[in-house]
């Protein structure tokens, strides 16, 4: 299969460059090898698929505000632990004694919040399409519970939204995208036909084993070379053209899209989700100022410009100097889906422009 991508791609006479939506992707590319060993005839560019690197420093701080209140539990997963914001990560304020705690779901926070019952137990719910259902169960379960101090602070994305003001706010010289499988399993592949029919883009949702990968580059290749612009669904074992309806039914019953917040995009219309007025009790926004001061970027970090696929990670002055995964700078080093910790541990640290 590489070989016949090689050949499709030299035949078009010109090198291509793909937009690998989803942050699991980029690790995947880097991790085979791939990304290298098409390179010349490919190149592939980040995008706003890693939900880490996407939470706005302003969210950030809104979650660090919520961690320096002795009356609260902050349960996080923990890629969002050494994020970045204001000066300060939620590391950092459980070194200076605050109850932040990393939890693999929400279910554990409302275990936690079972056992702390004199305090508040908020989760940091952050994520895309695919994780919201996990949410959603978890206030199903709280609901008929009498754990009535759990809340979760939604910082919670919907990819489609993004794409949109992505691809629409000027010309990236894309070829094509690589459209997240996960993604997709939940919101369905005809959730992505704006893609090609309103931007004039081919696309493929693809999963993350090496042959999916070259399958889904295969089909973005043809498309390119017949001029048809369509949305392929490389990843069939897994999506369907519908998705799940009983998952997207069990989100939409507690959560409302809201305009978001998104690093490196701005304000996106109704891309993010918000609980419904009906399950406001276990809404943590409302524990937070709403003059609460914006956090700021990491001075020099340019991690908002590799999510919209403006540069390469090592384009980044700061990239395997002032960054690196061990003492990072931002958060496209931070998190294990983040395109600078993939070019930097498969690319060895030296993958500058």
């Amino acid at each position: 299969m590489l070989e016949a991508l090689r050949l499709r791609l030299d035949r078009l006479g010109r090198p291509l460059r793909f937009m690998e939506v989803c942050g699991t992707h980029t690790h995947a590319f880097s991790s085979t090898g791939l990304r290298h060993l098409l390179e010349g005839r490919l190149e592939l560019r980040s995008g706003p698929g890693c939900p880490v690197c996407v939470t706005s420093a302003t969210d950030v701080g809104r979650a660090l505000y919520l961690a320096r209140r002795s009356d609260v539990i902050l349960c996080t997963y923990g890629d969002m632990m050494r994020v970045p914001g204001g000066g300060s990560s939620l590391a950092s304020e459980r070194a200076r004694g605050a109850d932040v705690r990393v939890v693999y779901s929400a279910a554990d926070a409302l275990d936690i919040a079972d056992k702390e019952s004199d305090r508040q137990v908020v989760f940091l719910g952050v994520g895309f399409e695919t994780t919201a259902p996990a949410l959603a169960l978890a206030l199903e379960r709280a609901r008929g519970s009498d754990a009535d101090n759990f809340r979760i602070l939604s910082l919670q994305k919907t990819l489609p939204g993004a794409l949109v003001s992505l691809l629409s706010s000027g010309d990236i010289g894309l070829d094509g995208l690589i459209l997240p499988g996960h993604v997709a399993t939940v919101a369905g592949r005809s959730a992505f036909d704006f893609v090609a029919a309103d931007l004039g883009l081919p696309a493929a949702v693809v999963g993350f084993e090496p042959v999916d990968l070259l399958a889904g580059l295969l089909r973005l290749v043809d498309g390119v070379a017949s001029g048809n612009r369509r949305v392929d669904n490389a990843y069939p074992r897994a999506v369907r053209d519908e998705g799940n309806p009983r998952a997207r039914a069990l989100v939409e019953k507690y959560f409302r899209p809201v305009d978001a917040e998104w690093r490196g995009l701005g304000t996106v219309p109704d891309s993010g989700l918000r609980l419904r007025a009906d399950f406001a009790g276990f809404d943590a926004a409302d524990m937070i100022p709403r003059d609460l001061a914006p956090a700021g970027d990491p001075p020099g970090c340019r991690c908002a410009d590799v999510l919209t696929g403006a540069i390469l990670p090592g384009e980044c002055a700061l990239f395997g100097d002032g960054c690196t995964p061990r003492d990072p700078a931002g958060p496209c080093m931070v998190s294990s889906e983040g395109a600078c910790a993939a070019h930097y541990r498969y690319g060895g640290g030296a993958d500058r422009g």
